[in-house]
């Protein structure tokens, strides 16, 4: 338990130091303003949460070869985390277009298939709760997710293959393009998230490993209503293995 509460006030105070860099260190930008500063947390919760899928899809596949539990626990416990992060993604980048494109959404290849990937990794989720079964719903989520990463190429490619109105990469772009040297330092110290990452994928699985899981978002949803009108005892899961 020291250990972990450690973790979570080491990842705060990285997390609090890097938002510090982002607002008071990095330089502003001369044509976006102070807006452009939410690219902090956009660009690193983007990186965090395609990492995440790929552990996911790695843990899918080892599932699908070895049918070992412990790589369908990883396996949801990365699909939750970066799912979380995809979302943070889907919220911020509007926020940052609306002051720079003047629009909060166009449907081109990047913002569509990061889209996508956020529908399908919802999809990945819910899955888990129509079967009841546990190696049958292991086996089809883990085929469902080797399916659904094919997606992540396409959102990393996307603004390398087409034109969009998303901005060229500035990181891993063409010559020439990049941040200033200042901005990129700051955006290298927001590795807090990645931290974050492993802290949350650590917890999911240790929740799987000890049978206290979780068993869905409709159950979530239920046991939320239930403690907050009537106080009922929150609905309990014993090693059903969502």
């Amino acid at each position: 338990m020291t250990k972990h509460a450690l973790g979570i006030a080491a990842v705060v105070f990285l997390l609090a130091a890097a938002a510090y860099g982002s607002f008071f260190v990095a330089p502003t930008d001369v044509r976006q303003g102070l807006i452009y500063r939410i690219l902090f947390l956009h660009v690193s919760s983007a990186w965090t949460g395609l990492t995440a899928f790929f552990i996911c899809f790695v843990a899918n596949l080892m599932y699908v070869w070895r049918r070992a539990p412990r790589w369908d626990w990883l396996g949801v416990s990365a699909a939750e985390v970066g799912l979380a992060f995809t979302t943070v993604v889907l919220v911020t980048g509007p926020i940052w277009a609306h002051p720079v494109w003047g629009m909060w959404w166009t449907w081109d290849a990047r913002l569509t298939s990061t889209f996508v990937l956020w529908l399908l990794y919802v999809a990945y989720l819910l899955l888990r709760t129509l079967v009841e079964e546990p190696d049958r719903r292991a086996l089809f989520s883990a085929l469902f997710g080797i399916f659904a990463f094919l997606d992540v190429p396409l959102v990393f490619g996307s603004i390398r293959w087409w034109r969009t109105q998303h901005p060229q990469p500035v990181v891993m772009g063409e010559p020439g393009s990049g941040l200033d040297p200042t901005m990129w330092s700051v955006l290298r110290f927001w590795k807090p998230c990645a931290a974050t990452w492993k802290l949350c994928v650590a917890k999911r699985r240790r929740h799987e490993e000890s049978g206290q899981c979780i068993c869905g978002i409709p159950f979530r949803l239920g046991d939320f209503l239930r403690l907050l009108f009537d106080g009922g005892a929150a609905h309990s899961c014993v090693a059903r293995g969502y």
